[in-house]
């Protein structure tokens, strides 16, 4: 039996509009920029009652002047907030993101690897700490300027009563679908539970995350570790619009920042020079620059400061020892490899077969919606070889998937998929596999690419729609 359900996509990011007896209160977050801007003026012209709030995350970024730029970030806030006659409260996270944050992306640099901040604070910072001050202030929702949308599938109650009653009699046919939730629960392979959550506007429901209408400034890859309570309670207002066309909504209301350019660089700390902002905290360490063919070309003065993928030469303060006229010194080198015991780089000539890779293990899995996952997984079109997923766990997420006979030497299956391994990359065609015997998720591209990099996050697509994903791993 099919799963029934009814699609309903927020318009405007929102499910329902306000009551005419009753506004519903929402906590804006607003950085000072145009996208959180428009956010805040969107959701007014809905009636929805509207709290603007600026989060003070970061204050040892100063501009050319000496001024902290926070300060400049707050003041065009509140120009925005006065404009639209609505407050605004500054929220101070700043202890919150030094620790989960900034003093992690330190401890994952020394160890060589290249961490995504603006990951981790979308998650530990942003979503969950908006989340508690917009309770304490007694709004429903909170409500950003990232280019994604949600939607939202209602599920249907007698399908849900019906794969119960099927998953009941699932033992003795030896065929069984189980989700263990985040509470860490076991689960016989003749359990069935759905995990969902209540509608915004009655029923129940389970959301989404899709990339935004404008594909050029999709934000979703920053999102990928959301859940379905994060999503429950956030609005993504200007996710169906073009950056085009939240810079002309915001001339015709005049508003001051309409042309800023939009924030680049570390979530909250902005453009800076990351190799001297790394310094601050992991001091030089000279090491070997090496060919493929392992002969010393060069030297390094801390592997932590690099990245896979980078480029190296004089204008990048690395020097390339050349050898008379080998073609290979006249093209540009990339940083192929790093070995940490070692402290050694290995780089290699634009188009060497070093610089590219075709598979990823997926460390830390996250699944935005396990029943999407599960269904995936389940369909026949989709799945190679079925003998058992079991014991797939995360920190937040625990999912168990058992498809066929268990137990079998060949235990792994797959389905088709595309990835990205950057914000707004090429969505790249891939097959997502899991091994039960190594309890292991690898991702195989149907071509190689280069500048993948341990550390990073790499992001699964089915269509439009963000299924999760995990930090890069080989």
């Amino acid at each position: 039996m099919k799963q029934k359900t009814s699609i309903k996509q927020r318009v405007g990011g929102a499910g329902r509009s306000p009551k005419k007896n009753r506004k519903i209160k929402v906590l804006v977050a607003m950085s000072g920029g145009v996208d959180s801007s428009v956010a805040a003026l969107l959701m007014k012209q809905k009636g929805y009652e509207v709290i603007g709030a600026f989060m003070k995350n970061w204050s040892d970024t100063k501009n050319d002047l000496g001024e902290c730029t926070w300060k400049q970030d707050r003041q065009e806030a509140i120009k925005i907030a006065s404009l639209l006659k609505i407050p605004l409260i500054t929220l101070d996270f700043e202890k919150e993101y030094r620790k989960l944050v900034v003093d992690e992306m330190f401890k994952l640099y020394k160890k060589g690897i290249t961490p995504n901040p603006d990951i981790d604070c979308n998650q530990k910072i942003k979503f969950p700490l908006l989340r508690k001050a917009a309770k304490k202030l007694g709004a429903e929702f909170v409500v950003t300027g990232h280019y994604v949308r949600i939607k939202d599938v209602k599920i249907d109650e007698n399908y849900v009563r019906s794969v119960k009653l099927r998953s009941q009699t699932a033992k003795n046919n030896k065929k069984s679908l189980s989700i263990i939730n985040s509470k860490n629960k076991s689960a016989s392979d003749s359990e069935q539970e759905i995990n969902y959550s209540e509608g915004r506007a009655g029923g129940k429901s389970s959301f989404r995350l899709l990339r935004a209408k404008d594909e050029t400034k999709d934000q979703s890859y920053f999102l990928y570790r959301l859940n379905q309570e994060d999503l429950k309670h956030s609005l993504f207002p200007i996710g169906d619009y073009t950056k085009k066309q939240i810079r002309e909504i915001a001339k015709k209301h005049k508003f001051p920042n309409a042309e800023r350019k939009g924030t680049v660089g570390i979530c909250f700390i902005g453009k800076v020079n990351l190799k001297k902002f790394l310094q601050k905290k992991i001091k030089p360490k000279k090491g070997k620059i090496l060919n493929p063919e392992r002969e010393q070309i060069g030297e390094h003065d801390g592997i932590y400061y690099y990245t896979i993928g980078q480029k190296i030469g004089p204008h990048f303060g690395i020097d390339i020892l050349k050898k008379g006229n080998d073609k290979k010194q006249l093209k540009r080198w990339y940083i192929a490899r790093k070995n940490l015991r070692k402290n050694e780089i290995i780089a290699a000539p634009e188009g060497h077969k070093i610089l590219y890779r075709k598979e990823i293990t997926i460390k830390q899995p996250h699944w935005i919606n396990d029943d999407l996952v599960k269904d995936l997984f389940g369909k026949k079109d989709n799945v190679n070889k079925i003998r058992s997923m079991t014991n797939v766990k995360d920190s937040k997420v625990n999912l168990k998937l058992a498809f066929g006979r268990a137990g079998g030497t060949d235990n792994i299956y797959s389905i088709k998929l595309h990835a990205r391994i950057r914000q707004v990359g090429e969505l790249l065609p891939c097959k997502l596999t899991y091994n039960k015997t190594k309890k292991q998720f690898k991702v195989t591209l149907r071509k190689p690419i280069t500048g993948v990099s341990e550390g990073q996050a790499i992001v699964l697509y089915k269509g439009k729609e963000t299924l999760g994903g995990g930090v890069i791993g080989f």
